[in-house]
């Protein structure tokens, strides 16, 4: 049973799609006609958060940005019938693309853990990939001297701490309304980025995405994200636009760094004025760019 979505359809006038898969919902949105854009979110978020990009690029593109599952409008299984990890998360992309009968001059437009998911794709189907948007986001392990921030590293390594506070009182999705935008955010913004998680059963996945963040060998998710670190070179001819907000206490300034070191032909912007959700940030900075590059890269 997924959330009431009524009290944001002037947010997210959109229309809903859903494939099953493996018996889950996974839910989606298939918006106009043309080159598709592939919009892939991160933790806590979900489709809505890509809402402004869609309403802007559908008149002259085909925009699809699914929710993971566990996330928005998807279904929120629990761990008997889902596994909530990388691995899952490609697979599932990979099934809703192929579903769509989307397999070449893909776009795909990414913030936070949906940065590596769509890195991941882009490695493995490079020849299908034609141009990159990332947003605070990442496609490699820590930087060099990097060490996961105390809050994340409580709810990754803490368990008991991690479950009461993420699925019992929903620190984090409500956190990131505050910590993770500049600006703030209206009341309506801040309601609709945390309505699905309204549940213990609900927040599953929002636990999961950061215990999901690889450290060292054996971690579940640690080959996958290795794999995509090492194969990076094949999204080099790929033109990449980077988007970035500097005031991220997770993907900070070093990771902006990195992305500038492995990919030196990147186009970076960078907003002293917006967070980690910088598209909420800098909504009408952001816009114009993606139009611009996406329009400068024809494909």
């Amino acid at each position: 049973m997924t959330f009431d979505i009524t009290p944001y359809r002037d947010l997210y006038p959109f229309e809903s799609h859903y494939l099953e898969r493996n018996g889950i919902r996974y839910h989606y949105l298939d918006e106009g006609k043309g080159q598709p854009l592939v919009m892939l979110h991160g933790n806590p978020t979900w489709s809505f958060y890509f809402r402004t990009l869609v309403k802007a690029l559908r008149p002259f593109y085909r925009v699809i940005v699914p929710d993971h599952i566990g996330c928005g409008l998807s279904e929120k299984p629990g761990e008997d019938k889902y596994t909530y990890q990388l691995k899952s998360r490609l697979e599932d992309l990979e099934a809703l693309l192929e579903h769509l009968g989307i397999q070449d001059n893909i776009t795909i437009i990414a913030h936070d853990w949906g940065g590596m998911i769509g890195s991941a794709f882009a490695v493995r189907h490079s020849e299908k990939v034609k141009r990159l948007v990332m947003m605070n986001t990442s496609a490699f392990m820590l930087p060099e001297g990097k060490k996961l921030p105390l809050r994340l590293w409580l709810i990754r390594m803490i368990r008991p701490f991690a479950s009461v506070a993420v699925r019992g009182f929903n620190v984090f999705s409500w956190a990131a309304t505050w910590m993770a935008t500049k600006k703030g955010l209206d009341a309506p913004v801040k309601a609709g980025l945390v309505a699905p998680y309204d549940s213990w059963k609900n927040r599953l996945a929002v636990l999961r995405f950061v215990q999901d963040i690889p450290l060292v060998p054996g971690d579940p998710s640690y080959d996958l994200c290795l794999e995509v670190q090492q194969n990076l070179d094949r999204l080099e001819g790929i033109p990449l636009m980077i988007c970035w907000g500097e005031h991220d206490f997770v993907f900070d300034m070093g990771f902006l760094a990195e992305w500038r070191k492995r990919f030196p032909k990147a186009e970076v912007h960078s907003f002293n004025d917006a967070g980690h959700y910088v598209l909420e940030d800098v909504p009408d900075k952001i816009v114009p760019l993606v139009e611009d590059f996406l329009q400068r890269h024809p494909v």
